[in-house]
């Protein structure tokens, strides 16, 4: 866990969800968490960051629970409570969140953990422990990072041939991930192999970001009709079994059944 603390210790992740050609990921994260949102929804958000949606939730109203493992990340956060929210703000570990009981949240957010897990027995502990503290019912969403898009990423910033010689990518271009580079990367099949065996229903898979990373500062240039236009149509394609693929980041959405 040291490279993941060090890494956000000196990362903007404040500022990352804020800039206009990031924005597409968060508008769209949010759009399918409200879609599922009820007026007495409880909230438990694993991984929270510096609260970009926990605060937002909490301003809206609702019982939010945010547990994050960077202490960094929580003081920028608790620096945004206001008196009104009802929140609650945990240093924790997704892979171990028994301090928390069993079904006890309507919604859980699990938007950034599984960037960072490395071995399926993490990964396997991060999504139980999910589902366990959701209520029956509850609406679970979980976050990955896109193998074949950041292999795209590699051409056009003209790093492919250091990844390649390194042994970073096989020979079918798939990225090997390590601690030491911090972002594992999955790839839709992987994300299905995972959740086969667990008592849920997905609801949704989404590419909450599409091309928007290709886009950079082009995506700045839109004026608001522009942008507003843009967003419409991802929200027209970001669950397309033929371009979901596409996506940076992937947002698998899913029911706990038992």
């Amino acid at each position: 866990m040291k490279e993941i603390i060090d890494f956000y210790n000196n990362y903007d992740e404040e500022g990352r969800l804020k800039k206009k050609n990031r924005s597409p990921e968060y508008i769209t994260t949010m759009r399918y968490i409200e879609k599922y949102l009820k007026p007495n929804s409880k909230i438990l958000e694993i991984g929270a960051g510096t609260g970009r949606y926990s605060i937002t939730l909490a301003d809206l109203g609702y019982d939010v629970t945010a547990v994050e493992l960077v202490t960094h990340n929580i003081e920028i956060m608790k620096n945004k409570v206001n008196p009104k929210h009802n929140i609650k703000i945990y240093e924790g570990n997704a892979c171990d969140l028994s301090f928390i009981d069993s079904d006890n949240f309507d919604i859980v957010l699990l938007l950034g953990p599984m960037y960072h897990l490395f071995n399926d027995e993490d990964k396997n502990k991060a999504i139980s422990e999910a589902i366990r503290v959701a209520k029956k019912g509850g609406i679970i969403y979980s976050s990955y990072c896109n193998s074949d898009t950041c292999v795209y990423k590699m051409f056009y910033k003209k790093r492919i041939l250091s990844y390649l010689d390194s042994g970073l990518i096989d020979e079918n271009y798939h990225t090997v991930s390590t601690p030491d580079e911090i972002f594992e990367l999955y790839r839709k099949p992987e994300i299905d192999e995972l959740m086969k065996n667990y008592p849920v229903t997905r609801l949704h898979f989404v590419g909450v970001d599409m091309l928007s990373y290709f886009y950079n500062d082009k995506l700045n240039l839109l004026n608001k009709r522009e942008f507003e236009e843009y967003l419409k149509f991802l929200s027209t394609i970001c669950e397309r079994e033929d371009l979901v693929g596409f996506s940076q980041h992937m947002l698998d959405i899913f029911r706990k059944d038992r």
